[in-house]
């Protein structure tokens, strides 16, 4: 194997293991002699896990590649901690050809320090060192002369050297624990680095398990909801906290009620613990400096928790506000947003928030991380993280700063939650997908599960976790319980809901005399009454959240046109363009914006035209059922077929923010239908 593939191997096997650390956490190197295309000669070079990259999933596209010599001339004329940001750009002068990913703050630790691979890893054991009060004698006491302890200092070229120096002056040591941060390994070989990496992470963690308290975190004050109760508590709770939780800049939800949390949360230290926060950087970069924490019992009134978590979260946003003042210097950057990140709520679990679905779930990964690090250093000592002033230079640094700039701009629909029923086929699969492709998180709700879950999968093929992109919700529109529990579903998904597509819907073609009440109940059911229903229990939602939302109709051109062998389908589809005047009238002041679609002749891709009405409606009109978008395409003043594709771009146009003032519209999209123009 080749030097890179060691390194990739060697990352896999550590990144997998959330023990051995956390998502797009840690870093490895390797170094090794490669031929110079411009000198021919030998070159000695360093392969090192880019900046934001995870060990994990790491590629060969995801490395830094750099030239040794230059990293380690660097020396020469490094500046001092007082100028440390510098150094960064500097390793763009040590870059081998088009050097790969950009370089990590880390970078110098891996190339200063004497040995040819190297693991920087966050362990929640190994921080549980690193943030005990008595860290130095723990770690002499656990690990002996094997593993040397190194003072906190802010990642980067002094810290690197620093290592560099106590490798040197340690011979026999096989790596070192990092104050208040995370451990560092080394080795001769991948192997051996790998061997010394896990070494001290499992001795580690045999040593808390044997020498620690059984119960670090107290006594239990109060003990969980059951899993129904408390579920239904949390989808009551996450909306009004989503809301809240985006009052700078809207955020996706994540909940989280491992045992865990739940465990932590029941217990008395937990007030005490949670305000301390976190230590490692990777975890307080994303999971902000504290947590909010709820400071009642979990069967407390919901309309009082709602109210304390309201006066909670205007008390957290000044505390925030003012620990920017204390920290911030003339060159700080901005105050980015004074939000909570992590809101903890007592027998319900944990909210986590992000710009979307990945983040938001990853910030609560490391909360849970931060927990088992508190456990640990309890157990043993006390937790003792780094100071708050660390933590600001850290989380307003320039360097973290110009990461969040190289950040790509977000998509259209990015922070957004979508709920389309009728999502496993034909105009409601195709409005999904293009929610999706343009940022949003999408719920597909339909009565087919399967199909649904098939499109679901579709869309997050390509993203860590196919459920940060979609999901799928069983529902039949019919049934207000089933419609509950499907936007419950929602907001337990994705912390609420933003955009509604009423998009469910069949159509039977009868003539006046054979429709029978069976079939005109069936179309007003699934139509009128489902549409309803969606928009009503989603509404409560979007009331609840606070920060506007659309609702979009699905109907149809039969809904202004009259045809024949159409009776209880255009009745229905006409009531579901009345509901959109009724509720963009009555919503409006929420900020909740209601339109309609009305589509015509939609035969490709279509569960409707597929499940009969096409062979029907071709039947009336005289063609053959495959001819039928074609003929509908022709009676049409621009002679195009209507695709799904063309209602969900109506959709996206409807939703992306420029219409931010349409409210009540019906957008025909049907190539021209003269007779269905709207007056």
């Amino acid at each position: 194997m080749t030097a890179v593939e060691e390194l990739l191997a060697r990352a896999h096997a550590l990144g997998s293991d959330p023990r051995n650390t956390n998502f797009a956490g840690g870093n490895a190197s390797a170094k090794a002699t490669a031929n110079d295309p411009v000198t021919g000669h030998d070159v000695e070079l360093m392969w090192v896990k880019g900046s934001g990259g995870d060990l994990g999933t790491l590629t060969a596209a995801g490395l830094a590649v750099l030239r040794l010599d230059r990293v380690k001339a660097l020396v020469d004329v490094y500046p001092g901690v007082d100028r440390e940001d510098e150094m960064v750009t500097a390793f763009d002068y040590c870059l081998h050809g088009k050097g790969g990913a950009a370089p990590s703050i880390d970078t110098a630790m891996h190339a200063l320090v004497d040995a040819p691979h190297v693991d920087h890893l966050h362990p929640d054991s190994g921080i549980a060192i690193a943030t005990a009060a008595d860290g130095p004698a723990l770690t002499e006491r656990i690990f002996g002369a094997r593993v040397v302890w190194v003072p906190w200092r802010r990642p980067g070229f002094q810290l690197g050297l620093d290592i560099a120096a106590i490798k040197a002056a340690h011979p026999d040591a096989i790596g070192c624990v990092l104050g208040g941060h995370g451990v560092t390994a080394w080795g001769e070989s991948s192997q051996e680095c790998e061997r010394n990496s896990l070494d001290i992470i499992r001795t580690a963690e045999r040593y808390i398990a044997e020498h620690g308290r059984p119960d670090p975190f107290g006594p239990v004050l109060h003990e969980p909801l059951p899993q129904e109760a408390r579920r239904r508590r949390a989808a009551e709770l996450l909306p009004v906290v989503r809301g809240l939780a985006s009052t700078d800049a809207r955020q996706v939800g994540h909940y989280t009620d491992t045992p865990e949390v739940l465990d932590f949360l029941s217990r008395a230290e937990h007030p005490r613990l949670a305000a301390l926060g976190t230590s490692c950087p990777d975890h307080f970069l994303r999971t902000k400096v504290a947590p909010l924490v709820l400071d009642l019992p979990p069967d407390a009134p919901l309309e009082e928790a709602l109210a304390r978590l309201r006066e909670l979260h205007a008390r957290y946003r000044e505390d925030y506000a003012a620990y920017y003042q204390r920290h911030a210097t003339p060159d700080s950057p901005p105050m980015r947003g004074a939000d909570p990140a992590i809101v903890l709520v007592p027998g319900v679990g944990m909210f986590s928030f992000g710009k979307d679905k990945q983040t938001a779930r990853v910030a609560g990964e490391f909360y849970v991380n931060a927990i088992n690090v508190m456990r640990g250093a309890e157990a043993l000592s006390t937790y003792q993280p780094i100071p708050e002033a660390e933590k600001f230079r850290i989380e307003y640094w320039d360097l973290e700063e110009a990461k969040l700039r190289r950040l790509p701009k977000p998509k259209p629909l990015a922070g957004r939650v979508a709920l389309v029923t009728g999502g496993g086929s034909g105009i409601g699969a195709a409005t999904a997908r293009r929610l999706a492709a343009e940022g949003a998180c999408v719920v597909l709700a339909d009565r087919d599960l399967a199909a649904a879950e098939k499109v679901a999968a579709e869309l997050g093929a390509t993203a860590h976790r196919p459920q940060d992109v979609a999901v799928a919700a069983g529902v039949d529109v019919t049934s207000e319980e089933q419609v509950q529990e499907a936007v419950r579903q929602a907001v337990l998904a994705f912390g609420g809901v933003d955009l509604v597509v009423n998009n469910a819907g069949l159509s039977l073609s009868r003539s006046l005399l054979e429709t029978t009440l069976d079939d005109w109940d069936l179309q007003h059911d699934v139509m009128a009454r489902g549409s309803f229903l969606v928009s009503r229990e989603t509404a409560r939602v979007l009331i609840d959240q606070g920060i506007g939302g659309d609702i979009v109709y699905i109907s149809s051109k039969n809904a202004v046109f009259a045809g024949p062998n159409n009776v209880a389908y255009g009745a229905a589809k006409a009531d579901q363009a009345h509901q959109v005047r009724l509720l963009a009238a009555e919503l409006g002041g929420h900020g909740i914006r209601v339109n309609g679609i009305n589509p015509d002749g939609v035969v490709r891709g279509s569960g409707i035209f597929a499940s009969g009405w096409g062979a029907n409606r071709a039947a009336v009109y005289g063609v053959e059922e495959e001819k039928l978008g074609e003929f509908y395409a022709q009676r049409t003043l621009l002679k195009q077929e209507v695709l799904p594709e063309h209602v969900a771009a109506a959709v996206f146009a409807l939703t992306a923010g420029d219409l931010r003032v349409t409210t009540g519209l019906h957008i025909p999209v049907d190539a021209g239908v003269a007779a269905a123009f709207l007056r």
